[in-house]
């Protein structure tokens, strides 16, 4: 039975898309084709792979089973034809990073422009995901996490600001008319806007000083999912609605102008930056490779606790 590479690589972009046209979309194809190669291909192996309705293209099991062994080992084979990539001159491809929100507003934005143009040569795709997900199985060459989330076998490489810190604040007018707190349990009496994960989970607050550690469960009229609502929470305590925890440098700007005051300073806590990540066990794409020597050479990497950078 020979089976076309190109076929394969059309049913792992429309399963993972969820769709022709979505498919289409990313891969640059149409979605007749696409079509046509996943039709063919369910043909050559007598299964169907893929469940059509007007509304959504979902995996079979047969599909399913085939999209998790087939994702890696595609992934190797463009990792191998891209080495070819070290011979050039220039890096050219494409490089897909699976980051959160916070990386993709406090940390890429020092590093993308200046990368693009060094690189003019490589397609960059950044896709902003909350959950920690499979790179290769997510069709992404690497991502960005913190140190906590990390697998054990893959190669992390420092990212951004090695210390950051979670910051409370709200506005004065809010403050002037609730009251400033003077510990972390006085929060138990304010308004505060909380966020909760993707998967419900909505953590505490926490806090530290000189050696004691405090969490706080409070409460308030806002809730909103962490990564793309958080600029909600932080408009709605600019607005006066109460109190709010994020990432300090999320705060910093409104922090400088006076919009937005320091609530329990000396109690924010403090933690590792994040890390660029990506498997161990496979070959390094040239574009991925660029990246990873323009971050270095660009100083935005530094010592961190914890580091797992096995290059």
């Amino acid at each position: 039975m020979k089976i076309e590479l190109n076929d394969l690589h059309a049913f792992v972009t429309v399963a993972r898309a969820g769709g022709f046209r979505d498919g289409a979309r990313l891969s640059g194809g149409s979605a007749s084709g696409l079509s046509d190669a996943v039709r063919r291909l369910e043909s050559q192996l007598g299964v169907r792979l893929l469940n059509r309705t007007t509304r959504s293209v979902v995996p079979t099991e047969a599909g399913r089973g085939l999209l998790d062994r087939l994702g890696p080992a595609l992934g190797e084979v463009d990792a191998a034809l891209d080495a070819v990539n070290g011979f050039r001159d220039r890096p050219a491809g494409s490089l897909r990073l699976n980051v959160p929100l916070s990386a993709a507003r406090l940390v890429l934005p020092a590093i993308v422009p200046g990368f693009l143009a060094a690189y003019p040569e490589i397609r960059l795709e950044v896709v902003v995901e909350e959950s920690f997900v499979d790179v290769l199985a997510a069709g992404c060459d690497a991502g960005i996490r913190y140190d906590e989330r990390l697998e054990q076998d893959m190669i992390a490489v420092p990212i951004g600001p090695r210390v950051q810190r979670f910051a409370a604040a709200a506005s004065p007018d809010y403050l002037n008319r609730r009251g400033r707190p003077r510990e972390p349990r006085d929060l138990i009496g304010h308004a505060c806007m909380r966020g909760r994960f993707p998967s419900g989970a909505m953590p505490a607050w926490s806090f530290e000083r000189d050696g004691e550690s405090v969490e706080i469960d409070a409460s308030g009229p806002l809730i909103v999912h962490l990564g793309g609502a958080v600029d909600l929470a932080i408009d709605a305590a600019l607005a006066g609605a109460g109190v709010v925890y994020v990432f300090e440098d999320w705060l910093r700007p409104h922090l400088q102008s006076g919009a937005l005051e320091a609530v329990l300073e000396a109690w924010w806590p403090r933690f590792s930056g994040p890390f660029l990540y990506y498997p161990g066990r496979r070959l390094v794409p040239a574009p991925l490779r660029a990246f990873v020597d323009y971050v270095r050479a660009a100083g935005q990497t530094g010592a961190a606790s914890g580091a797992h950078d096995g290059t």
